[in-house]
């Protein structure tokens, strides 16, 4: 081998036709892992390292006076490198020229990765947009459960779906929708839902903690219960992802999806269920509230809260005094306002025990005296309130004292009532006093507004139609108080009390609060 081989930076090696070395450079000799010196007057085969097909050695031993001229490609485990070798018949010698291909090989499958995950992804976004496009369209629950699980199950990229939420009264978990091969894996799953099963699954860890699980690959995951592994490996799944369906605190059910792929489910996915969770969520909410405003019958149910330890109830106590929830209002994050009346105690002690409790949190004190006042406090999850909030219960009123709270919640007829109050009895010791459906009256248009207009004074009727006219409620405000109460030959002061006057009314009767009014109130 001249010098120029020698310090070439490329891998040489120079043999005989029979596959004996004569010579081999430093470079090749670190690639292939052996010593130079040693290396020389030795088959060929016990230079390089085994690889699956041996195809350097063989190139030598096909019986042929001189190997052909050829490239060859292989994976030496051994050395954990790529290696692309050039085999280079020379006047009676063969050359063969090696270089590390391992790096290459790395970025292609890098760029391989990417490209298979941009398609999935443009696959799962398309399927996605489908999903969430058809969720707006689905009017109950069933809807929407067989909505989720057509478009996810039934695609190439999953294996199968299923939809589930909690049964009325219990821990287990029921079936509500399913699509895709389930074959194995699902039969073993639904073994696995009932409460003393004593399965684990991720699905019911998902339910209760409110935020997705993920396992893979599912076979070698111990926290899969093992019918359930033993049955992906059977059928060949090997991902799950496990979605909670959630609306501010509350979790509706849970979405379950399985991947024939070692790795089903990256961060990218994970993130684009989970936004998937929050809009069946919000669409199992919507379609309990629009099923509430449409029924034509409503179901009313008084519960009384008897347990100190509920957090009203025990505030009512500390405080020695009763307060009325006047109204609540829900917020995006599962919480809600409330505006309670206290009654035979200062507003400031009450402040100072709802300042102690953690599911409570004073906002502000809205008017006071010596005998009550009005406070708008805010209450967490796990508030009775909060509670029957968060599973879809309309809170009609609610009064507690040192003793007990009585709330009152509307339902739609069709409404799994049992679930309601077995959501809240999980916490706090709660009992139906009465329940009772009524028949809503069915008022039109022209009986609603003479309704309104009956509750106002003409004088305040007059002012409010001249204001919102002259687009006083406008935004910016086409006409000032002032330019108002000069077209009406009042002033500024006594237009703005006659104003708030009438909205008063109309928003008691808007949301139903209103108290029987002494004569000449608000004139």
């Amino acid at each position: 081998m001249n010098d120029q081989l020698r310090r070439a930076p490329i891998g040489v090696l120079e043999a005989t036709p029979d596959g004996t070395v004569t010579a081999i450079n430093e470079t090749a000799a670190d690639l292939l892992g052996v010593d130079a010196a040693a290396s020389t007057e030795t088959p060929i085969d016990a230079v390089f390292p085994d690889s699956v097909d041996n195809a350097i050695p063989a190139a030598f031993g096909e019986g042929a006076s001189v190997p052909e001229e050829r490239s060859i490609e292989e994976y030496y485990p051994e050395l954990d490198r790529w290696l692309s070798v050039s085999i280079v018949p020379t006047d009676g010698l063969v050359t063969v020229y090696l270089a590390d291909e391992s790096a290459h090989r790395d970025r292609r499958r890098a760029n391989e990765r990417l490209e298979d995950e941009l398609d999935r992804l443009t696959v799962l976004n398309e399927l996605i947009a489908a999903v969430l496009a058809d969720l707006v369209e689905a009017s109950t629950r069933t809807d929407i459960a067989e909505t989720v699980c057509e478009h996810l199950g039934e695609t190439d990229i999953y294996e199968f779906a299923w939809f589930g939420e909690r049964r009325v009264g219990g821990d287990e978990i029921a079936v509500r929708a399913s699509a895709g091969a389930t074959g194995r894996t699902f039969d073993r799953i639904e073994e696995c839902l009932g409460a003393d099963a004593g399965g684990d699954l991720p699905e019911r860890r998902a339910i209760e903690t409110a935020t997705p699980q993920v396992s893979q690959p599912i076979p070698s995951d111990r926290s899969v219960p093992k019918p359930v592994r033993r049955g992906a490996f059977a059928d060949g799944v090997q991902s799950l992802l496990a979605i909670p369906l959630t609306y501010g605190s509350s979790v509706y059910g849970v979405i379950g999806v399985y991947a024939a792929d070692k790795d089903g489910f990256s961060e990218r996915e994970r993130s684009v269920f989970a936004t998937v969770g929050s809009i069946a969520g919000f669409a199992v909410n919507a379609a309990r509230n629009r099923t509430l405003l449409l029924s034509d019958a409503v179901v009313e149910v008084t519960l009384r809260v008897a347990d100190a330890a509920a957090p009203l109830v025990a505030t009512a106590d500390d405080v020695g005094g009763e307060f009325v929830v006047e109204g609540l209002v829900s917020q995006e994050d599962g919480a809600a306002l409330g505006f309670l009346r206290v009654e035979g105690v200062s507003p400031d002690r009450l402040a100072d025990a709802v300042a102690e409790d953690e599911p409570i949190a004073l906002s502000r004190v809205i008017n006071e005296s010596d005998a009550g006042g009005l406070l708008e406090i805010e209450l967490g999850g796990r508030t009775s309130l909060g509670t029957l909030l968060a599973h879809g219960a309309t809170v009609r009123s609610a009064n507690f004292d040192p003793d007990r709270g009585r709330i009152t919640v509307e339902l739609p007829p069709e409404e799994e009532i049992r679930r309601i109050i077995d959501a809240a009895s999980r916490r706090f010791d709660v009992e139906v006093l009465a329940k009772r459906e009524e028949q809503r009256e069915i008022q039109t248009v022209q009986e609603f507004r003479d309704t309104l207009r009956d509750r106002l004074t003409e004088r305040q009727e007059t002012v409010l139609r001249t204001a919102f006219l002259a687009d006083y409620f406008e935004s910016p405000r086409g006409s000032t108080a002032e330019e108002v109460a000069d077209s009406l030959g009042i002033t500024a002061p006594t237009l703005l009390h006659h104003l708030r006057a009438s909205q008063r009314k109309l928003l008691e009767e808007f949301f139903e609060t209103a108290e029987p009014e002494p004569p000449g109130v608000g004139r």
